[in-house]
């Protein structure tokens, strides 16, 4: 049986933040490792959290941090067969991404189900950011000719693999290995929009 997403990209990224140590820096603005760890500890045990929480949780160190990870997240509903991917898998695709870009990692080749659930789930925030972007529509493009349309009108497009879509739709542009071409008024405001996840 595959190992789900959640758990690779979980125990790699666990793995990253014990080699990097506590100080290394990462695409989330003003977040080092120790940050990033307290984020994800704090987000699967709590509901709402703090700067002052994430700052006690730092405050534990990297190691405990990093171990409370490694033991994995609550049953519910972190764990639930079906639903485990959609709540987790693409968060830690993204965090390990944030920290093994800041630290000068290449990206890695394509991982087929992450590929088929950044596809997927790249429908959620692709909606959202073209409504943002009216009256222009927006087009993703895989590699292998798979498109999609969201709105109508002129069309920017992003073109990559479906996670680079992933991490630049998330926020991530100057990291994600995508392309941005089209109609220049509907290019020129993609690139004016904020983008999170």
């Amino acid at each position: 049986m595959t190992e789900p997403i959640d758990v690779r990209e979980r125990m790699e990224l666990c793995d990253l933040l014990f080699e990097l140590g506590p100080d290394a820096p990462t695409l989330c603005e003003g977040w080092t490792t120790s940050d990033l760890a307290a984020h994800l500890v704090l987000r699967e045990h709590f509901h709402r959290w703090s700067d002052a929480q994430r700052a006690t949780e730092k405050a534990k160190g990297l190691p405990v941090m990093v171990a409370r990870l490694r033991a994995g997240a609550p049953l519910i509903p972190w764990r639930v067969p079906r639903l485990r991917d959609l709540f987790n898998g693409l968060e830690y695709f993204i965090h390990h991404e944030d920290v093994r870009r800041a630290n000068g990692r290449e990206p890695r080749p394509p991982i087929a189900d992450l590929e088929a659930l950044s596809w997927r789930m790249t429908g959620l925030s692709a909606r959202r950011l073209a409504r943002r972007i009216r009256p222009y529509g927006l087009e993703l493009a895989r590699p292998d000719g798979q498109r999609r349309r969201y709105g109508s009108g002129d069309m920017a497009t992003i073109s990559g693999p479906a996670s680079e879509m992933v991490l630049y739709i998330s926020g991530r542009r100057a990291a994600a290995r995508v392309t941005l071409d089209g109609a220049p008024d509907a290019v020129a405001i993609v690139e004016r929009t904020k983008l999170t996840v």
